[in-house]
């Protein structure tokens, strides 16, 4: 099994900036991918951003292009997704996934076969 623990999550004012982890435990893959996804209330959960864990290939979502960098420490297992210049419109629940077949270039939630308990994102106007 995998496990999958984001942190990092919280309360910010529009403008600023978050740091989100999710480390990753369990069984490894050779060729994998992380993603983040996020879920506002009463929308559907959205690509955000993913990279793959063996070349650092990134993809991400156009409205997060240029604000937020998703990136990997491989000696800890560990992905982050820097979020800058924040937006009320990106507050929603982070979740951290992984899709063991290594498909970056695949957006949709039904990718990814782990997925963490997700981190609260809140963005004040």
């Amino acid at each position: 099994q995998v496990q999958l623990v984001e942190s990092g999550g919280g309360l910010v004012q529009a403008g600023g900036s978050l740091r989100l982890s999710c480390a990753r435990a369990g069984r490894t893959f050779s060729a994998y991918v992380m993603g983040w996804f996020r879920q506002a209330p009463g929308k559907e959960r959205e690509f955000v951003a993913a990279i793959s864990w063996s070349g650092g290939s990134t993809n991400y979502a156009d409205s997060v292009k240029g604000r937020f960098t998703i990136s990997r420490d491989v000696a800890k297992d560990t992905v982050f997704l820097q979020m800058n210049s924040l937006k009320p419109e990106d507050t929603a629940v982070y979740y951290c996934a992984l899709d063991p077949d290594g498909r970056i270039w695949f957006r949709s939630p039904r990718t990814y076969d782990y997925w963490g308990q997700g981190t609260p994102v809140t963005v004040s106007s």
